[in-house]
């Protein structure tokens, strides 16, 4: 079995071996291998219907200095994140895989899908949690594929049992911080040069902690030679895997913002990919906010027309009401930009007279909400019976809403 370490140069030429058949075919039947045999391990050791993974996984890779670790709290800030990700380098120094290097065993493939998979079904993980480093060889590439099935097996075998809940619809995400060789290089220098200095001053004071410090940071060379294990690894594993789940770019050469405003932009909520299909038919029917809102200017100059033309008297009265009644309120709020204003006005009780005044606060750009508010108010006591008669008042509580005064204060 290959280690972690030697496993990775599968995005050269396949070369054939003596029964035909070339490297590449082989590692994906590795994958199967060693995926059934962890898969199996799991399922004894923890019960088939123990086996949740979390709904959410997001595969990030990234050049060295891409800013993984600057903007992994971003990307799960975006996602609703709330568990650490999952750093496989990080899991590969546990005490247990310790353990077996010091026994002289190798840890490859087979160990870090076995604990990688089982770190996953921690019941922190269940919403969602990011993978940092992982996939990097093909066999692990395969082993992502044939995690990914069993997940949507198990969401299939238990959907019409109490346990459906469990085993929801899986999303996978791939993200991508890509940086080129020159500004990787550039960054990886820079950070030995800050570390560098940081440490040098914690020894001096004695005040904070001291930084981990590579040797490749302070090597051009070395540090050119980390980018190139990067591109034959880690980003041709998760390239090989775009056309299977979904996959995100991310320009990262910017600033930190620019940075930040590209992952927002990519990892925006899209109801169709991420809810359970039954779901997604039920809610489709309504229309999406952003539909409404592209016709939405050329309506209201549709409505205010027709009043105009149809209900020309009725659009004047609304007119002469706003002028009147409501705008020397909105007047004397004009530094706060919000008004209440209350109305008995009759014109009110008329369906189509309400729409106008919304309407006409809207093309004059404010925003405007109408709400009635009936208040029974006594008009006579029977002395006799005890029977207080009332009458019914109408109460009109329009709210107007638009862009304040920005006054200067000091």
């Amino acid at each position: 079995m290959k280690t972690e370490e030697t496993s990775a140069n599968t995005s050269k030429p396949a070369d054939k071996n003596g029964d035909g058949q070339n490297h590449q075919d082989l590692e994906v039947k590795d994958a199967q291998i060693i995926f059934n045999a962890v898969w199996n391990e799991l399922e004894t050791e923890f019960g088939r219907e123990r086996l949740h993974f979390p709904k959410e996984l997001i595969l990030l890779g990234g050049a060295p200095g891409a800013g993984k670790g600057t903007n992994t709290p971003f990307i799960m800030e975006a996602r609703g994140l709330t568990c650490e990700p999952i750093v496989v380098s990080s899991l590969l120094n546990t005490p247990k895989m310790q353990e077996l290097k010091e026994a002289g065993q190798l840890v490859g493939d087979r160990e870090v899908i076995r604990i990688l998979l089982e770190r996953m079904l921690e019941r922190q993980y269940e919403d969602g949690c990011i993978l940092d480093g992982f996939p990097r060889t093909l066999v692990q590439v395969e082993c992502m594929k044939l995690l990914y099935h069993k997940m949507l097996q198990l969401r299939s075998e238990y959907d019409n049992t109490e346990l459906h809940h469990k085993f929801r619809q899986p999303i996978v995400h791939i993200m991508m911080l890509f940086i080129d060789e020159s500004e990787s290089v550039k960054r990886q220098l820079n950070r030995g040069h800050e570390v560098l200095k940081h440490n040098e001053e914690v020894e001096r004071t004695g005040i904070g902690e001291l930084l981990e410090y590579r040797s490749t940071d302070a090597d051009p060379k070395a540090a050119r030679r980390r980018y190139k294990v990067f591109k034959e690894r880690t980003y041709d594993a998760l390239q090989s895997l775009r056309e299977v789940f979904h996959y995100h770019f991310i320009n990262a050469q910017g600033s930190i913002a620019e940075v930040r405003q590209n992952i927002v932009k990519e990892l925006q909520y899209q109801s169709s990919l991420e809810l359970d299909p039954s779901t997604f038919d039920s809610v489709r029917k309504l229309p999406l906010a952003s539909e409404i809102v592209s016709h939405a200017r050329q309506e209201l100059v549709k409505r205010l027309d027709a009043y105009e033309f149809e209900h020309r008297e009725e659009f004047h009265r609304v007119i002469d009401f706003i002028e009147q009644d409501i705008m020397p309120i909105v007047v004397h709020h004009a530094i706060s930009g919000i008004a209440h204003v209350n109305s008995e006005n009759p014109i009110l009780e008329n369906a189509l007279s309400m729409a106008m005044v919304i309407d006409v606060f809207s093309e004059r750009g404010y925003h405007a909400t109408i709400d009635l508010h009936k208040i029974e108010i006594p008009e006579s006591f029977d002395s006799e019976t005890g029977k207080i008669t009332c009458r019914l008042k109408k109460v009109w509580r329009i709210l107007v809403r638009f862009q304040g005064s920005e006054l200067r204060r000091g």
